[in-house]
């Protein structure tokens, strides 16, 4: 691959923690700041802007952009969903006490759906501010993130269950469990066609299209501990590799095509790629780092 020019910028106060970022219609890149019950917006060529979410130990963690501009976030220390519109204004919901929100995507039906960790179950918010939980079934164990399938069900993973469930818009789920029972499944996306997945007790990125054969793809370094993943726009993907410190790339047939070194300490958790194509990748220590092709 063409040399790589890797930039980063400092996003809130010391140990505020980096963890999830997503990029929004108009380019502008989001960034929840795990410790400090913060979000974060990014502008080009401006400061980070600080969003206090008026409670420290709201723990926001993953983002998801709607078609509308805005953006929603989950507070797995709250138990709360925020709806951040474009401007800035924020809105507030209350899911049921002791779900642990974590992951989210916005669904095919207009309702923001989302994985409730501490009950597993995934959860439902529909536009009407109505929010509805589908537990998955007994010993399904942690759901993870949750994405949006090119068959237009919802797809999460299954941490401790070592496998997939498919959610249809009705709320029926359907587990797809994998061969490998130690492999406890955390990133998933959509790219329209696959989904692929991070195995982050096994070393291993896997690509589903729904329908076919499961496709799993070992890294390099079996203990790197992939955590994220986000389509690259070509049939690959972008993995962090929490372990190793680095973030890798795999083409449409799975092939480890690059692995970029973040630096010791970095703790790389979400990826994104933004609008001018730079693949940005949320670091706990306290960046987000950007990578750009050289020239």
């Amino acid at each position: 691959m063409p040399d790589t020019v890797i930039t980063r910028t400092p996003v809130g106060a010391p140990g505020a923690g980096p963890y999830a970022v997503a990029v929004d219609a108009l380019g502008v890149v989001w960034v929840t700041l795990v410790h400090a019950g913060q979000v974060a917006r990014l502008e080009p060529g401006a400061p980070p802007a600080l969003l206090d979410l008026g409670n420290v130990a709201s723990r926001p963690y993953l983002l998801a952009t709607g078609p509308d501009g805005a953006v929603w976030v989950t507070r797995g220390g709250d138990d709360r969903i925020d709806r951040i519109a474009a401007d800035g204004s924020r809105e507030s919901v209350a899911v049921p006490a002791g779900s642990g929100p974590y992951g989210i995507t916005t669904g095919p039906d207009g309702a923001v759906w989302f994985t409730a960790i501490d009950a597993d179950a995934v959860g439902r918010l529909a536009p009407d501010g109505t929010v509805s939980l589908t537990a998955l079934p007994a010993g399904s164990g942690m759901p993870a993130m949750i994405t949006t399938g090119p068959d237009g069900a919802l797809w999460c993973t299954l941490n401790r269950n070592a496998a997939l469930a498919r959610v249809d818009p009705a709320g029926v789920i359907t587990l797809h469990p994998l061969p490998d029972r130690e492999c406890g499944p955390v990133g998933i996306a959509g790219d329209g066609t696959a989904l692929w997945f991070a195995e982050i007790g096994a070393g291993r990125v896997g690509r589903l299209v729904p329908g076919d054969e499961l496709q799993e793809f070992d890294l390099p370094d079996r203990a790197a501990r992939p955590h994220a993943v986000t389509p690259d726009g070509a049939g690959g993907c972008w993995v962090t590799l929490w372990g190793r410190r680095a973030l890798a790339h795999l083409d449409e047939r799975g092939t480890v095509t690059a692995v970029h070194e973040l630096g010791e300490g970095s703790e790389p958790h979400g990826v994104a790629v933004a609008a001018d194509g730079a693949v940005l990748v949320a670091l706990e220590s306290g960046y987000v780092a950007a990578l750009r092709t050289a020239g």
